[in-house]
């Protein structure tokens, strides 16, 4: 079999599909952690409801008819994190019951040891060594493992995807209309400094706040152009 990832057909997870009791109580619970709500569709006795967490490129689908009967609770979703404090203070000040951090007596995911769950952080400060947990009202389980470093080979070498032109010249136009509203209160710069992190945050699925909000981000720490 060939090794050639160049080859190899695009298999992205997209949706994980669960069950929950009570589909309006989920899907507010989901929305105060400030997912993204994408669909919410009824009929004929079915009811899905499509919800992403922020920059995930895997959605959740639950609802009323979108699986077989299956009461029990899932055990474990992930939640890659960069900053596992930033997270849970995140969730708690959204009235989430977050547990304490704590890692794996025996390494990530290892519940066959007794007493598997040690508090505190990795004593090494390893990358993926240091998780917190939360339920959602279903008993369903969330992992948030802090991943600040990634190990080699861990991630796809993906090419960019083409842009078709219709769209770039609607992104081009866009970004122009944010750029005049920054470039009327700052010192002169380079256009195209600006131009880059916002393009590059809407290609990621920013909205043009988050994304102009990222390119004045880029400008003050990387460029450290002054205010005027």
């Amino acid at each position: 079999m060939s090794s050639n990832n160049e080859n190899r057909q695009s298999m992205k997870l997209e949706v994980v599909v669960f069950n929950v009791s009570d589909v309006d109580r989920a899907k507010a619970f989901y929305e105060n952690l400030g997912w993204r709500l994408d669909i919410d569709m009824a009929g004929g006795g079915f009811r899905g409801v499509q919800i992403t967490p922020p920059n995930s490129e895997a959605s959740l689908i639950f609802g009323r008819g979108v699986t077989p009967d299956n009461p029990g609770p899932v055990h474990n979703f992930v939640l890659a994190v960069d900053d596992l404090d930033a997270a849970r203070e995140d969730l708690i000040a959204r009235g989430v019951h977050v547990s304490d951090i704590f890692h794996y007596a025996g390494g990530p995911f290892n519940n066959a040891v007794e007493d598997p769950r040690l508090a505190g952080r990795d004593p090494q400060s390893r990358s993926y060594f240091s998780f917190a947990s939360f339920e959602d009202p279903d008993g369903n389980i969330w992992l948030l493992q802090e991943i600040k470093t990634r190990l080699p080979g861990r991630e796809w070498n993906l090419r960019t995807q083409d842009m078709d032109v219709t769209t770039l010249a609607h992104l081009l136009r866009e970004s122009s209309e944010h750029h005049g509203s920054y470039e009327k209160t700052h010192a002169e710069h380079n256009w195209w400094d600006w131009y880059a992190p916002y393009l590059s945050a809407r290609q990621h699925g920013s909205s043009p706040e988050v994304a102009a909000a990222a390119a004045e981000l880029y400008m003050e720490e990387a460029l450290l152009v002054p205010s005027r």
